[in-house]
């Protein structure tokens, strides 16, 4: 058509307006648009018929989204419901389907020892003693008159105190 433009993609031409998107129809002439499976598609098509759609913010993944519970995430939205940090590139775990970063989680769901109030689980194993609903690294797990260990020996328990049996007698 004489005076009218044309468009070139990957060998082929066309006349401007016979350049469309493959499900609106519309003209794409010198837009944005994205090809899939040798269909070109306007951004805003492509998006509604073919991009995942964020599980937080719910606006579509273009590019380099990641996968967490089995629905997708924009990397930067995937967040620790704690303190909000970005997790992704991080380590991290969930509690009833929420992510946490490993210092929220830590905080806020793992056993705390009696003597050092530190958290006594993380990653890998491990060993703590555990009694009377309180915990113990095996490290603190000691008596509170002469600080002597008590792992793996018998120990008192007075006042809410822990005791080897030779300094429990004398309280």
């Amino acid at each position: 058509m004489h005076g009218s433009r044309k468009v070139e993609y990957k060998g082929n031409i066309w006349h401007e307006t016979c350049f469309v998107c493959e499900r609106c129809r519309q003209p794409i002439g010198t837009r944005t648009f994205i090809t899939k499976e040798n269909n070109s598609y306007c951004v805003s098509c492509y998006e509604k018929q073919f991009a995942h759609s964020c599980s937080s913010c719910k606006k579509p993944i273009m590019t380099g989204g990641v996968s967490y519970r089995d629905r997708p995430w924009h990397r930067e939205c995937l967040l620790c419901t704690g303190c909000k940090m970005q997790l992704t590139g991080h380590h991290f775990t969930s509690r009833d389907d929420f992510p946490y970063c490993l210092d929220c989680f830590t905080m806020l769901y793992t056993k705390k020892c009696v003597a050092c109030s530190q958290a006594i689980a993380g990653l890998g194993t491990s060993k703590y003693i555990s009694f009377e609903d309180r915990q113990w690294h095996n490290d603190c797990f000691k008596c509170k008159n002469c600080a002597s260990s008590l792992v793996c020996s018998g120990f008192l328990s007075k006042h809410g105190e822990i005791f080897c049996p030779e300094c429990g007698r004398d309280v």
